[in-house]
């Protein structure tokens, strides 16, 4: 069969599949990246095509590979004509999905081959081959583990091709000079076992889509068409869903509303152990309303208006705060690590700030600055003593009051002041700078090659931060995992979904192989 004949949509998967079981042929699956093809992957394919009669390679489509930046280092129309070139397979199609199950609902193979390395499961650094096996037995197939040769596309890329710049290979060599890849899974292994509180605003993030129609004849205003919407949960309430995925024991302490759209997203959001929030019919939910034009694939989500709900005067209710506290005395001593996400919609009062920094055991702080409280909401005037903190270059300046400053300085002059033990300074597409006590400063250049969608990826960053520092990692490696979960974050739209734990640890994997 000519190689440009074996490959086939994804859509068009099933029937080309169903056309081979007609005439009785077993079908074997391979299912990866496939970046580099490599000895290992001839043995693999050939071993597994001994399986069956007719082998079936699916690959991960690009958008949706979580190995770091760089990679795929080929696009998916090469990698799919390097393996259809190959005799042994008969069939290639690109999944456009980030895990396989899909991809083996769609082929349903008699035979579904995994690396051999995968077999006692040293190979499987994202934890998603349960699923996988989990799949294949409900379709009634079987595994299979082969390859007798195993080598590896990311090391080979890493020492032969130049898939990162030298200053990030630079940082990830470092790291890795006192983290293997086995200590680095075993980190991120233990942040299970914390117990961490977050205290802050509960934000409510609600994309409307419209198509821009133009502007009106008459008074030149931006005309669009209602497409559709959907709510999120944003603010302390994301930094809570993208600890759980590391640490399931975190808990989460807010206000929100009695409006009727609140609760779904609530319970949908929560666990019964980790609900702590206060509801209260005088509180208004803090909603920031984003009117956007629909995504085009490859292209940053386009913002066109925004319009916030918020309570009038920034101010908690008494009998509110008298709430929060009570939940406070309790919860805090239990921490191990209370992450603080000041918005400046009001939890944060005097009172409620006085207490967690005199009583939290490890206090982390994102005091974040926005339009309702720009120069007001400071981080050096609301906080004395903060033990880890993050903000961006907006921030900086207006804590150092100051238009020109020395990014550096003024980082650890501040770290300094509020007496912290790690400090960092986000700058979006520019670098990410970090700082500790122990080991002065690192640089970290962005990850992220493609950006969706920039909300949220604060919080993201500092949600992995603090993970690290209630661990505490080295500052370098800290750095890392932070700027991987700000990458991923920025390929969601919003706070769609909290970042992978998978995703993260593949991609640091990746980095330090």
């Amino acid at each position: 069969m000519n190689a440009t004949n074996k490959i086939v949509s994804f859509s068009d998967l099933p029937e080309v599949i169903s056309g081979f079981r007609k005439k009785g042929c077993k079908i074997v699956q391979c299912h990866g990246t496939f970046d580099l093809i490599h000895p290992g992957h001839l043995y693999h394919f050939e071993e597994a095509k001994a399986e069956g009669d007719v082998l079936v390679v699916t690959i991960t489509a690009a958008q949706f590979v979580r190995k770091g930046p760089g990679r795929p280092f080929f696009a998916d129309p090469l990698r799919a004509k390097s393996l259809a070139a190959l005799s042994c397979v008969d069939v290639v199609s690109i999944v456009p999905y980030s895990a396989a199950r899909e991809a083996i609902l769609a082929v349903r193979p008699d035979v579904y081959c995994k690396g051999i390395e995968y077999k006692n499961k040293l190979g499987d650094s994202t934890g998603k081959l349960p699923e996988d096996i989990a799949t294949v037995r409900k379709i009634g197939g079987r595994m299979a583990y082969v390859g007798s040769v195993v080598c590896s596309s990311s090391k080979l890329l890493h020492d032969h091709f130049e898939i990162h710049s030298e200053n990030l290979s630079k940082f990830c060599r470092k790291i890795s000079r006192h983290t293997t890849p086995m200590a680095l899974r075993a980190s991120v292994e233990e942040f299970s076992k914390l117990k961490l509180l977050v205290v802050g605003d509960i934000i409510f993030d609600r994309y409307s889509m419209v198509n821009i129609q133009g502007l009106t004849s008459k008074n030149k205003v931006i005309s669009g068409r209602f497409l559709r919407e959907e709510t999120q949960a944003g603010g302390s309430l994301a930094v809570y869903r993208h600890l759980r995925a590391f640490a399931p024991q975190t808990r989460l302490i807010g206000v929100v509303g009695r409006e009727p759209w609140v609760e779904p997203i609530m319970k949908s959001s929560l666990s019964k152990q980790g609900d702590l929030v206060v509801r209260n019919s005088d509180y208004v939910s803090v909603l920031k309303q984003r009117f956007v034009e629909p995504q085009l694939e490859g292209k940053e989500i386009s913002k066109i208006f925004s319009v916030n709900y918020l309570n009038e005067d920034n101010q908690l209710h008494r009998a509110i705060e008298g709430q929060i506290m009570s939940k406070l005395m309790r919860e805090v001593p239990k921490a191990d690590a209370v992450l603080v996400t000041d918005f400046g919609h009001g939890l944060l009062s005097e009172r409620i700030r006085d207490y967690l920094q005199k009583k939290a055991r490890i206090l982390v702080v994102n005091c974040q600055t926005n339009s309702n409280n720009f120069a007001f909401n400071l981080i050096n005037r609301r906080y004395d003593r903060v033990d880890a903190f993050s903000l961006d270059s907006t921030e900086l300046h207006l804590a150092a009051a100051q238009k020109k400053i020395s990014y550096s300085n003024e980082l650890e002059k501040l770290a300094r002041q509020l007496g912290a033990r790690y400090a960092w300074l986000t700058r979006g597409s520019v670098e990410t700078l970090g700082w500790d006590r122990k080991s002065g400063f690192v640089h970290c250049e962005p990850l992220a090659k493609a950006v969706v969608d920039t909300v949220g990826a604060g919080d993201a960053f500092f949600s992995l931060a603090a993970l690290g520092v209630a661990s505490k990692l080295p500052l370098d490696l800290i750095t890392l995992l932070a700027q991987l979960g700000g990458a991923e974050a920025v390929g969601i739209v919003g706070n769609r979904e909290p970042i992978s734990k998978a995703n993260i640890l593949k991609g640091a994997l990746s980095l330090l192989s």
